[in-house]
């Protein structure tokens, strides 16, 4: 024998049963209502519900009593109200009347064991295993609404194989055919809910839940549901409080739970239980402590409309996940007209009389009232005393009933065995053959929703969203604020009007935040605090040349031809650049060149028009002609580097100024040649006057240049510049610059180059004493100790810089090395031409010759 059996009957009965032999009309958990009928449907329902009531100073001093439940009585209404109408109705069950025998079940398994037997045995004075019933005439027991009252009931009712409908939340645990094959539940399995309630948390962005769930199989079942779709939603739970279902003497001492809750600084909470479970007790006696959070929870937990009124309720701003459910059109106008003078012998409804409408329960007969006004109706009182809106609970009563009915009616049309069910002139409805049917019956009630008992035939469910009000003066409202569809798309399942929610007391956000860790900015990435749920952690910056939008999630890279702005908020497109004329340093680059391109060109026109001076004829006209040209060229080719680059240009670029210098340099290095010459050729017996005769040094500039080519060809036939973007070098722009293709082709030509600059400058350093009229060795020594130091001083400044500055340096250089050579040989020769002409003659140069 199970433990808790053993307790019942040795101990808890026995105090049970002496309360029925006193002759005060004390609430007891026996009570129970008849009416009698040609068959019957009797009806577990919980009644009684256990209030706090204060008797000292403080929130913590309370008693816990047993009293009628308003809202819980709905349930018998909505039964009595359905018998009724199928009364009435010709078509359904006609020539037969259904009664009804409705007993209190307690939230305490051994009170509902004692209404069970006292159904069964038919007796006020309970006597196990002895009945007083001569017939039996109910065909089946509506239970609810909480998984203990239903269980514990099947398991007796499973011995006489009578059939069962469970008016509770849908339990997993109650679909077993094995252990409960004669149950059947209302209620569809709640799939969605735990999706809905997600749904909502992401629509208002809070990622910071409680979860408070009482400690039974469907809030474990729930639970399972739940976080899987936190998970895939990034909502993190902020604690989980499981409150055990235990007796109503353990509820003792139980304040740590409002107390780590309201620790916790998540502001929104789920609670997940029945109105009648230990947590809807606990939650009564916790009014006081628990204020100013967003409970999220489902119309089977009542306690917010429950409660006595309060200006300032602690759940106000509640939002209710209610399943959506056809209306009974008649129901109101029945429940106002239920009366005590209506239903004489309703000891629930005369208890209920007696707390609303002051009036006195008789002791003689425990049922009649005294001191009552007749004008009284539960339409009257507010609604979160009673609400006279059909509830979840009631629905299934009244489809319960419809559901008894239908299937009797069935049996009578299909004739099963009609001989046999025929009894006195009555007619029996076998257990067996009455669950055979009722398992798969299937009918349309009267507000024009289907109904079945299978199950496996609603997967899921619509909820409404209803918000809790309550302002001063007992202004107290569920107001329809959302609905919740499974059917929709993902996106759309969720409709919610943010402006009609009244959050709660104390939340000064228009809408209120729940997060562990507030939202990154745009700009920023999240970085997980280590040891912590995925919602909390840390904000920071996008890296350089990267962006986020808000979400926080991640960083992403800018393309190549974007940057992202100083907040890292937005890739911005990238301006295209280059060292265009228009630009200042292209602009004062390109002038410079010019300018010295025509200075050049003066001077040649100065040469050329005093050729036949001794400073013009002196070292060579010939040889200052050409290194005058090429210095013209060498100004001039800075203008390939200046401007939009392009395959010609790239191309030109490197070639033209490797051959153009190359010329300078080999024309130089002829002119120092010849001084040596000319100076060794005066002496006499000298045999090298042939060659200064014969124009030796004038072969040298070919010489060079042509190898000069062959190192430039080379470089176009393996690897030519190109056009090239360089998107790194300056922020925010895209550089369109050439690419020299073959470094070691460009490096090549510039060795080259400088090798020949390096024997020029040796050549001319070694002949800068020899003795000569206008000092022509000196001032070519010099030119090109200023092109060395100009092209020595260009390689690392050259490869320090990147973009359109590597090709300013280029061009600067160019102008730099050609004015030295343009400025060290040329210009004191012009001095001499323009300034003191009086030195530009054959006897002064003999003189200095002389002099020397």
């Amino acid at each position: 024998m199970p433990t808790w059996i053993f307790f019942f009957f040795t101990l808890k009965l026995p105090m049970l049963l002496c309360k029925l032999f006193t002759h005060e009309c004390f609430v007891s958990f026996i009570d129970n209502v008849y009416q009698d009928g040609d068959m019957v449907i009797s009806a577990f329902l919980p009644l009684y519900t256990y209030q706090t009531s204060q008797h000292t100073e403080g929130a913590e001093n309370k008693d816990v009593s047993a009293r009628i439940a308003p809202q819980n009585y709905q349930f018998v209404m909505a039964l009595i109200f359905a018998i009724e109408e199928i009364n009435r109705n010709p078509i359904l069950l006609p020539n037969m009347t259904l009664g009804y025998n409705i007993h209190s079940a307690g939230a305490i398994g051994s009170e509902t064991v004692v209404s069970f037997l006292k159904w069964l045995t038919g007796q006020d004075r309970l006597i196990p295993n002895y009945t007083c019933k001569t017939k039996e005439k109910s065909v089946a027991a509506i239970t609810g609404t909480t998984w203990e009252i239903s269980s514990l009931i099947g398991i007796f009712l499973s011995l006489y194989k009578y059939p069962q409908l469970s008016i509770g939340p849908f339990e997993q645990s109650m679909n077993n055919s094995e252990e409960f094959p004669f149950l059947y539940q209302m209620a569809a399995k709640e799939s969605s809910l735990a999706l809905g309630m997600v749904s909502l948390f992401v629509h208002f962005k809070w990622n910071w839940v409680g979860l408070v769930i009482s400690e039974d199989e469907n809030g474990v079942n729930f639970v399972t549901d739940l976080i899987p779709q936190m998970e895939r939603n990034t909502v993190c739970v902020a604690f989980m409080e499981f409150i055990p279902v235990t007796h109503m003497m353990d509820l003792e001492n139980t304040y740590e739970y409002p107390i780590r809750i309201m620790r916790n600084p998540a502001k929104v909470v789920i609670i997940y239980a029945n109105t009648d479970s230990s947590l809807g007790v606990l939650f009564r006696r916790w009014e006081y402590i628990l204020l100013w959070r967003i409970w999220v929870t489902t119309s089977q937990w009542e306690v917010v409309t429950s409660m006595r009124h309060l200006i300032l309720d602690s759940f106000h701003g509640t939002l209710i996940f209610s399943k959506r459910q056809g209306d009974i059109s008649t129901f109101k106008e029945f429940v106002k007209s239920v009366r005590p003078s209506k239903y004489p012998d309703d000891i629930f409804l005369a208890r209920l009389w007696e707390i609303y409408f002051g009036c006195a329960i008789s002791n003689a007969t425990c049922k009649s009232l005294k001191n009552c006004s007749s004008r009284g109706n539960l339409g009257l009182l507010p609604w979160y005393l009673f609400d006279i809106a059909v509830s979840t609970g009631s629905y299934h009563v009244y489809n319960a009933v419809y559901a008894v009915a239908h299937t009797m009616h069935k049996m009578l049309i299909q004739e099963i065995d009609i001989e046999g069910m025929k009894n006195g002139g009555s007619m029996d409805f076998p257990p067996l053959k009455l669950n055979s049917l009722l398992k798969n019956i299937k009918f349309m009630n009267p507000g024009g929703d289907p109904i079945s008992l299978n199950p496996s035939e609603s997967l899921h469910i619509d909820y409404d969203i209803l918000n809790f009000w309550d302002f001063p003066q007992g202004l107290t409202y569920k107001v329809k604020v959302g609905t919740f569809s499974p059917y929709f798309p993902p996106g759309q399942q969720l409709s919610i009007s943010e402006d009609r929610i009244e959050w709660s007391i104390g939340v000064e956000q228009q809408i209120p935040v729940s997060v562990c860790s507030e939202i990154c900015g745009p700009g920023f990435r999240k970085s997980l605090q280590e040891g912590k749920a995925a919602c909390c952690f840390d904000c920071v910056l996008c890296s350089e040349n990267e962006i986020s939008n808000g979400t926080g999630k991640c960083c992403v890279k800018c393309t190549e031809d974007q940057y992202a702005n100083t907040d890292r908020t937005v890739c911005i497109q990238k301006a295209v650049t280059f060292l265009a004329l228009e630009n200042p340093l292209g602009m004062t680059l390109a002038s410079m060149a010019l300018c010295f391109s025509i200075l050049t060109s003066f001077v040649l026109g100065i040469f050329v028009k005093h050729q036949n001076t001794p400073v013009v004829k002196a070292n060579n006209r010939t040889l200052s002609y050409i290194l005058l040209i090429s210095l013209t060229f060498c100004f001039l080719c800075s203008f390939l580097f200046i401007g939009q680059p392009n395959a010609v240009t790239c191309i030109l670029q490197q070639t033209t100024f490797g051959v153009v210098f190359t010329v300078a340099v080999s024309t130089v290095l002829a002119k120092t040649i010849t001084v040596i010459l000319a100076f060794k050729s005066t002496a006499p017996g000298r045999r090298l006057r042939w060659l200064l005769i014969s124009g030796a040094p004038k072969f040298i500039i070919p010489i060079c240049t042509l190898i000069q080519t062959v190192f430039c060809g080379v470089w176009l036939r393996i690897s030519p510049p190109f056009v090239d973007t360089d998107a790194q070098s300056e922020h925010g722009h895209i550089i369109i610059m050439c690419n020299k293709g073959s470094v070691t082709a460009f490096y090549c030509v510039l060795g080259y180059l400088g090798a020949l600059s390096l024997v020029s400058f040796t050549v001319a350093f070694m002949a800068r004493n020899l003795p000569d009229a206008f000092n022509e060795a000196k001032f070519l020594t010099f030119s090109m100790l200023v092109f060395l130091s100009v092209w020595v001083t260009f390689l690392p400044v050259y490869h320090s810089t990147k973009g359109k500055i590597m090709v300013a340096v280029e061009v600067f250089s160019i102008l730099a090395s050609s004015t030295g050579l343009l400025g060290c040989i040329f210009i004191p020769k012009c001095y001499i031409i323009l300034a003191r002409p009086e030195m530009n003659s054959l006897k002064c140069r003999r003189n200095r010759v002389q002099w020397k």
